[in-house]
């Protein structure tokens, strides 16, 4: 167990936070924003319900005095890998977004990225291995 430092509060539950409105947003909007995006309504729906399951499973670890180490190490590691997919996914050419689609990929990618280093050096800072 890793006691709870303001940073890694602060990522966990912004985190949640984030991930709940995206989650909200795209599974109760998928079949208006998919024209807007230019994505596949499936995608954007399924998206949608697993960024309210993620926004669940780290408002627990953001609420929790002491969060285990090795899932704050999981958050962490599987924002960074949603991060990598946002911007890999239209690179490669597996989807094929507008403007405006490319833009909330990328947007999205930036924030969850930033969600993901916060993560790992809060959870440093709480094992003492960075400054407060």
């Amino acid at each position: 167990m890793t006691t709870q430092t303001p940073l890694l509060r602060f990522a966990l539950l912004a985190d949640a936070a984030a991930s709940a409105a995206a989650g909200l947003l795209m599974a109760a909007g998928a079949a208006a924003l998919a024209p807007l995006l230019a994505l596949p309504q499936p995608l954007l729906l399924g998206a949608g319900l697993v960024c309210l399951g993620w926004a669940a499973f780290v408002l627990h670890l953001g609420r929790q005095e002491a969060p285990s180490p090795r899932l704050v190490r999981a958050a962490a590691v599987l924002n960074a890998l949603w991060a990598l997919d946002c911007v890999l996914a239209p690179a490669l050419g597996l989807l094929a977004p507008n403007g405006l689609g490319l833009a909330l990929l990328l947007g999205q990618a930036a924030l969850v990225m930033g969600f993901a280093v916060a993560q790992w050096a809060g959870l440093r800072q709480a094992q003492g291995l960075l400054p407060a």
